[in-house]
């Protein structure tokens, strides 16, 4: 239940203001240098194309990307952060890394083994 709470709960990254779950984690997968293809974005999200034209319009118009035409493509369209969206990257990426900080200061290194394979086992669950 926690869980489901979460992933609906947006949360504030630095002065970009409230982002769903997925709204940061597409920007983190389009990455803080260079841009993405849409149907690259659409397999490393693991979701489809249409899903992936959906959340990068809200980001768009909350100014967090921005689409541009590839240079050797007329039919390919380009992803990449704006600075209001390379600023989230950042404060996610921040985020995750005090997380990890935290843990470790917590936990011996047996316990964050155990820790890790629960997560990937989590993941592994997840994406059957």
């Amino acid at each position: 239940m926690q869980l489901q709470r979460l992933e609906r709960h947006p949360r504030t990254f630095g002065d970009a203001g409230p982002l769903t779950p997925s709204e940061i984690h597409t920007i983190d997968a389009i990455g803080y240098d260079g841009g993405i293809l849409m149907s690259e974005l659409a397999t490393r999200l693991s979701v489809t194309k249409g899903a992936v034209t959906q959340i990068i319009g809200r980001l768009e118009s909350k100014e967090f990307v921005k689409r541009s035409p590839h240079p050797d493509d007329s039919r390919a369209v380009i992803i990449s952060l704006t600075e209001k969206g390379k600023s989230a990257y950042r404060v996610h990426e921040e985020l995750h890394l005090n997380f990890y900080k935290e843990l470790s200061a917590q936990l011996d290194q047996k316990e964050i083994e155990i820790f890790e394979k629960c997560i990937q086992k989590l993941n592994e669950f997840l994406q059957k």
